[in-house]
C-alpha cells in the first residue's frame, strides 16, 4: 500500500461524502457543504490509496497568528497505519511560522493529539453557536 498526499481542494462530492461517512459524521450528509468548505479551507491536505479518498486534514487561518485545524479523517479501515500522524505532521510543518495552532478534539481522540504535540488547555472551553437548526451536522 503505498498512500499518496495531495494538497488540492478539488475533491469529489461524493468523495468527501462517503470518507465523512465511513467514520459516521453527520456531515456525510451535507457533501455539497463539505466541498464549499474545503475550497474555502486556507490549506487541505488529504490521503490516497489509488483513487480512493481515505484521509483528509483542512486548516482554517488568519495567515500569521493563528492556524485552526478543523477536520481530521481517516477511514476506519486505514486507521493504526500513521496516515492520521502524517496528516498532522505534514499540517504543523505547513504551519509551523505561526503563533498558534488549535484545534477541538472529541475526548477519546486527545492521547492521540497529545502525542502529536498538542496540549490540552485547561482555561478553556469548546463553544459554539448553530446557526440552521434543521441541518445539524456534527462534525
Amino acid at each position: 500500500m503505498e498512500i499518496r498526499y495531495s494538497t488540492t481542494k478539488r475533491i469529489d462530492v461524493q468523495d468527501l461524502a462517503e470518507l465523512f461517512s465511513s467514520v459516521g459524521w453527520e456531515s456525510a450528509r451535507f457533501p455539497d457543504r463539505l466541498q464549499k468548505a474545503m475550497a474555502g479551507s486556507h490549506r487541505v491536505l488529504t490521503a490516497w490509496d489509488g483513487d480512493k479518498l481515505i484521509g483528509l486534514v483542512n486548516a482554517l487561518a488568519d495567515g500569521a497568528m493563528t492556524a485552526y485545524f478543523h477536520y481530521l479523517l481517516v477511514k476506519p479501515e486505514y486507521q493504526k497505519r500513521g496516515i492520521g500522524r502524517e496528516l498532522i505532521t505534514r499540517m504543523l510543518a505547513a504551519y509551523r511560522e505561526y503563533y498558534r495552532i488549535v484545534l477541538i478534539s472529541y475526548r477519546q481522540a486527545a492521547g492521540f493529539y497529545e502525542k502529536c504535540g498538542f496540549a490540552v488547555c485547561p482555561d478553556s472551553a469548546a463553544m459554539e453557536v448553530r446557526r440552521i437548526e434543521h441541518d445539524r451536522p456534527t462534525g
